[in-house]
């Protein structure tokens, strides 16, 4: 049975998710995973975004953001560049990053699902070196094709799965969150999703809903002992997508908040983080390629888009959030053990600050 997602312990987030509170809630974005859990030291694996779902053949508008670049993103100088995202996007392992992108190549190929004569993949990545044998590139081609064929809509796994199956958050166990938002009519009523792969953080760091939580949870902290360490190291990886009509600018602008909702969690982004946002919309079909050349696009007017800014910052909080809530303690390479952040003593310390809706 799926462990209670962070609204369902009663946290006070903030604005209405919609159906799923997933990145699923936007029309036609679906979602693939494939998890490796294997002997002593295999933790890894693989989390595809279809933006456009079965239809590969119609780029959608996108920008991207790094807040610190210690990390990796590919495809991002043609984003920055062209303005779109040209297909399917993928989450894997630091060391995995190449064979992700290749296979992707391999699977458009096969599946005449190339936009262009060539393609430049967007795959993205957090190190799970801790929890997993990362030299031992346990990352196939295979393993890239399970995730690409079995994407979805509906509700989403959470923790550790896909991408984030050998990763840790607040030296928690933590993996992969979503969550999303649905903005009310007098604000367009558009839908944002944010899927997060969780990687960072130590923690006297992590703070939910303004409350110190990882101070009082001092316990197994693998690497600081629950001190205050002068270092922060780890990775944050954050996908955005939204229905809302976004030009590529505006998009860029989105993806900035992610930072904003990382440190409302009480991340500050170290130098030895990589944290890479990416957003995208699936609003203007057809743009990439229009009839006689010229596209007729809508685009949201700046002074409306705070709404959207607003969502984003609260999507990504409450999708690492629920990242941290649905992993389970993990035993990994070289035996380090890496515990689950306990309901039982999370839900006593948001009680004692009063932060927990009745």
């Amino acid at each position: 049975m799926s462990k209670p997602r962070a609204r369902e312990l009663g946290i006070p987030l903030e604005g209405t998710p919609g159906t799923y509170n997933a990145i699923t809630d936007v029309p036609g974005v679906e979602v693939g995973y494939t998890t490796r859990i294997e002997g002593g030291a295999i933790r890894t694996g693989v989390t595809i975004i279809h933006p456009r779902g079965t239809d590969h053949y119609d780029p959608v508008y996108a920008g991207w953001f790094p807040l610190n670049g210690n990390g990796e993103l590919t495809g991002a100088a043609w984003i920055e560049e062209g303005g779109f995202l040209e297909g399917p996007i993928g989450l894997t392992n630091s060391h995995s990053v190449g064979v992700v992108r290749d296979a992707i190549i391999d699977w458009q190929v096969k599946h005449d699902a190339i936009f262009q004569r060539w393609s430049l993949p967007v795959v993205a990545e957090t190190a799970d070196g801790w929890l997993n044998d990362m030299n031992g590139f346990h990352i196939q081609p295979e393993h890239v094709f399970q995730a690409l064929d079995s994407a979805q809509g509906g509700p989403l796994a959470e923790g550790s799965v896909g991408g984030g199956t050998g990763m840790l958050g607040y030296e928690f166990k933590a993996g992969t969150g979503t969550a999303s938002q649905q903005l009310p009519h007098k604000f367009g009523g558009y839908l944002l999703g944010a899927l997060a792969q969780v990687n960072f953080g130590r923690r006297y760091q992590l703070t939910v809903a303004g409350v110190p939580v990882g101070s009082h949870i001092p316990e197994g902290a693998p690497f600081s002992q629950g001190q205050h360490p002068l270092q922060e190291q780890g990775s944050l990886v954050i996908i955005f997508a939204t229905n809302a009509p976004l030009l590529p600018h505006q998009l860029k602008r989105i993806a900035r908040r992610g930072a904003l909702g990382m440190a409302r969690t009480g991340g500050l982004a170290g130098n030895g983080s990589g944290d890479l946002f990416l957003a995208f919309s699936t609003a203007n079909p057809g743009a990439a390629r229009p009839e006689g050349g010229v596209a007729q696009v809508q685009t949201l007017a700046n002074d409306l888009i705070d709404p959207l800014f607003n969502a984003a910052a609260y999507a990504a909080e409450e999708a690492i959030l629920n990242a941290l809530l649905a992993a389970e303690t993990m035993t990994g390479r070289d035996g380090l053990t890496v515990p689950a952040l306990p309901h039982d003593r999370f839900v006593e310390v948001m009680q004692k600050y009063n932060r927990l809706l009745a």
